[in-house]
């Protein structure tokens, strides 16, 4: 399905109307949130493996850009495959914005103009990915679409310093607050869940307006110093609202979003990228979930009885009779 991308909840077959240029709310960037995973040693260091997308990214990181300038960034990322093809009236009219912001937004990065950046991005395409794409169906897009988006991840985690370090805040954090709404909620439930089984008190956060509110407030007395967000397109003003009102509490946000360039970036203190596929009708979120189980591993490492709780838990459901054999 050739659809204006991750622009529904999980639905990508919708078309966002354009915002203004200059939205107060337009999606951070890298110069927002200081504890970004991708950067472009290590996607370089991924060599070809790196995605159309993850080059794109390590190129626009090394830039401090504007909110207009970020939201044409976040565009492009989300339109990886097209985005070395698009005139740049196509790239403002996706990303909403007007076609002398591309120019500037080109030159900002470096490039005479636009037409210079497109060929470009032209130059480090993968020379086979249209001939060997070209014979896909639909569904094997979709399938291919999300084993780059896996191939992007295993790029940015050359560097694993951002997941140690995410690791050793969720298992420093008595109670665990996990964030997640809508089309993240499943990635969350399914982090709660697992995390349950080694730290010793993990609270699902999967309702927003005024009881997160009161459950942040409730963490928080209890000793919380940290929440694990995850948030995929669209995303939702509750989680923009609640993460804000988290860090108000001071509570360290660590959120794994489907880019570096999403709503939540400027209200979170550590967040990891894992792109979402956008070749179906409902969005498909691998790299998420892998990368939360990545999360789990990490925070197993920091915890000290980690081992000890999950043997406790086997044995347990060995005399329970909780599994079938």
């Amino acid at each position: 399905m050739s659809t204006d991308h991750g622009v529904s909840d999980g639905v990508s077959g919708v078309r966002m109307e354009p915002a203004g240029e200059d939205v107060a709310g337009a999606s951070a960037g890298a110069g927002d949130a200081g504890g970004l995973v991708a950067t472009t040693g290590s996607v370089a260091a991924a060599g070809s493996g790196a995605s159309t997308a993850a080059r794109l990214q390590a190129l626009f990181e090394g830039h401090r850009l504007t909110p207009t300038q970020r939201r044409i960034a976040h565009c492009m990322v989300r339109r990886a495959a097209d985005a070395p093809f698009l005139s740049s009236v196509e790239l403002a009219e996706l990303a909403g914005v007007s076609q002398p912001s591309v120019t500037r937004f080109a030159v900002a990065l470096g490039f005479d103009g636009y037409p210079a950046l497109r060929k470009h991005l032209r130059d480090v395409v993968p020379a086979e990915s249209e001939a060997d794409e070209g014979s896909y169906n639909e569904y094997q897009q979709a399938v291919q679409s999300e084993i780059d988006n896996l191939r992007h991840l295993a790029a940015l985690l050359a560097d694993p310093a951002p997941v140690v370090r995410a690791g050793r805040l969720l298992a420093d954090s008595r109670p665990l607050l996990v964030l997640g709404l809508r089309a993240a909620s499943s990635q969350a439930r399914g982090f709660t869940y697992f995390a349950r089984k080694v730290h010793p008190d993990v609270r699902l956060l999967d309702e927003g307006g005024t009881m997160l509110a009161d459950r942040v407030d409730a963490a928080k007395r209890a000793g919380a110093t940290a929440l694990l967000c995850f948030a995929l397109p669209r995303h939702p003003r509750e989680v923009v609202e609640g993460l804000e009102y988290a860090q108000e509490a001071g509570l360290t946000v660590v959120a794994v979003a489907d880019s570096a360039f999403a709503p939540i970036a400027r209200h979170s203190d550590l967040l990891l990228p894992a792109a979402v596929g956008t070749g179906l009708a409902f969005d498909t979120a691998c790299a998420p979930m892998l990368l939360g189980r990545v999360l789990l591993e990490a925070m197993c490492d920091a915890l000290p009885d980690a081992q000890a709780r999950l043997e406790e838990f086997d044995a347990k459901a060995a005399e329970r009779g909780l599994f079938v054999e």
